[in-house]
């Protein structure tokens, strides 16, 4: 039986391919109706559609639903993001964004982010423009340049602006995918 991230995972796989699903398992269902393929959580109704009879796929996910965080993160790695304001029926839209090479998307909350600048801060303090997180602003990617927090707001600097975020905001962001460099060393005895 498929999991729920499974699931998930193929109806947004058959969903960019423009293709019919039918799947299940004892939570969810995801299924083609009307040309519109639709995942259905058994407790809570629809909670994704999209049309296939759109040029480029577009997403429709419900803001409250217990699996937003899980349909987050597989449409993130198929290089779809969050755009805009919750709709008036309660559902997020997610459209695709084309991702620079050598970058992988991350829609987090933003102590996520603070977590990763954390680690790469090293290479900010080095000079010229850090390269290895890219912010989304204005339908660009701007490198980040600093980041601090300050009466729980996480302020975002780029080249061109501050952003400020709440903590448990969604942010877009890109990382660099590292390439693990180390080779296995043989020990002689």
């Amino acid at each position: 039986m498929l999991t729920n991230l499974d699931l998930i995972h193929e109806f947004v796989e058959k969903t960019i391919q423009k293709k019919d699903v039918l799947l299940s398992n004892s939570a969810l269902t995801a299924q083609t109706v009307y040309k519109t393929n639709q995942l259905t959580a058994k407790s809570q109704g629809v909670i994704a559609t999209a049309h296939l009879d759109r040029e480029f796929s577009e997403f429709l996910i419900l803001a409250k639903s217990s699996y937003w965080e899980l349909m987050n993160q597989v449409l993130a790695e198929s290089n779809y993001l969050l755009k805009g304001e919750i709709d008036n029926r309660g559902f997020y839209r997610y459209i695709y964004c084309e991702v620079p090479q050598g970058y992988q998307m991350n829609c987090t909350k933003s102590v996520f982010l603070w977590r990763a600048w954390w680690k790469h801060r090293k290479n900010v303090l080095r000079g010229g423009i850090p390269l290895d997180l890219l912010i989304q602003n204005r339908d660009s990617w701007y490198p980040i340049r600093d980041l601090n927090i300050s009466d729980g707001l996480l302020y975002i600097k780029t080249l061109g602006s501050e952003i400020a975020v709440h903590s448990e905001d969604l942010v877009i962001w890109l990382s660099k995918i590292e390439v693990n460099s180390q080779q296995e060393k043989t020990e002689f005895a």
